[in-house]
């Protein structure tokens, strides 16, 4: 009987571990290799996305329904579309907030804001994509965890770390720094 295990990557001399670059990565995408399945390249390596459940896509319609109007013409709100942030990380995170620009040749490289909206990926979310998007200068990353029901905003990116944290909870309104007039109801994204 076959018995499949995990990878125990303890074992193995991280010298022997080639990561995936960005440019190969988009070569796979652009051959055709990953049709049918969701995946994003985190430093280095293809990572499955977990599927999406009801509190999830309601948060994020949510979100797209507010951000869109009030940026229109002042920057580009994508929804689960690749981030170019680093030559070994290709997020594709829930919301990006990014410079108006073309970007029919390339994946945006910057962006002003990223929202995460996470229930089974958390810890992905807050401790990976935290320190990718950290690392690449988005100067603000919110992760909406449905679970506890919260927000936490992380700005100051500074050596690839965000250095300063704030937790906020339905009841709350909150803007990002970038645009301090968008208004974000959080009772309207969180779960009841």
């Amino acid at each position: 009987m076959y018995v499949h295990s995990v990878l125990d990557t303890s074992r193995i001399a991280p010298e022997r571990f080639r990561p995936i670059r960005r440019s190969e990565y988009d070569r796979m995408v652009d051959l055709g290799l990953f049709d049918g399945e969701r995946v994003e390249l985190l430093q280095g390596v293809l990572v499955q996305m977990s599927p999406q459940g009801a509190a999830h896509a309601h948060a994020v319609r949510r979100l797209m329904a507010t951000l869109v109007p009030v940026l229109a013409g002042r920057a580009i709100v994508q929804a689960q579309l690749p981030l170019a942030a680093s030559e070994e990380s290709v997020p594709e995170p829930d919301l990006a907030v990014v410079p108006l620009g073309d970007y029919s040749r390339s994946h945006p490289s910057s962006a002003n804001w990223v929202i995460e909206v996470a229930d089974s990926s958390i810890q992905k979310d807050r401790y990976v994509k935290s320190e990718i998007y950290a690392a690449a200068g988005v100067p603000e990353y919110w992760l909406v965890d449905l679970m506890e029901r919260t927000v936490e905003v992380r700005t100051a990116p500074s050596g690839g770390r965000y250095t300063h944290l704030t937790t906020h909870r339905a009841g709350e309104t909150l803007s990002p720094a970038a645009f301090p007039d968008v208004k974000i109801d959080l009772g309207e994204i969180l779960p009841s």
